[in-house]
């Protein structure tokens, strides 16, 4: 599950609003925003790839994302941890306690709630 920098733009959208016409879309995208139809062709494309479903309202469409953020998040998280990680747990937490600041009793934390 990998989405281009508009594709996952796009996406977080959907997520947030839940379901969106295209202009609602483009009314939340960040500055600056691609032309009309390059969303248009963008949501278009989701849709075909099953990122997107949608309902039909006389001539226009309202899209609903099918694939849940979670799902998205967890097969991100997936892919850094054996492509980059190569799977071992123990590099994974110690980058993360690096590049994010964590200290000892925020991990510690994180292992009591794990373990409730």
């Amino acid at each position: 599950m990998t989405l281009s920098p508009l594709e996952e733009e796009i996406m977080t959208v959907f997520w947030k609003l839940d379901k969106a016409f295209p202009k609602e879309v483009i009314a939340h995208l960040e500055e600056p925003v691609s032309p009309y139809n390059t969303v248009l062709s963008t949501i278009r494309k989701l849709e075909k790839e099953g990122w997107l479903d949608y309902h039909v309202f006389g001539k226009t469409h309202q899209y609903f994302p099918v694939i849940k953020k979670e799902d998205f998040t967890k097969s991100v998280f997936s892919k850094l941890y054996h492509q980059f990680m190569g799977g071992n747990k123990t590099d994974l937490l110690r980058y993360f306690m690096e590049a994010e600041d964590i200290d000892i009793k925020e991990l510690e934390q994180l292992v009591k709630s794990l373990r409730n």
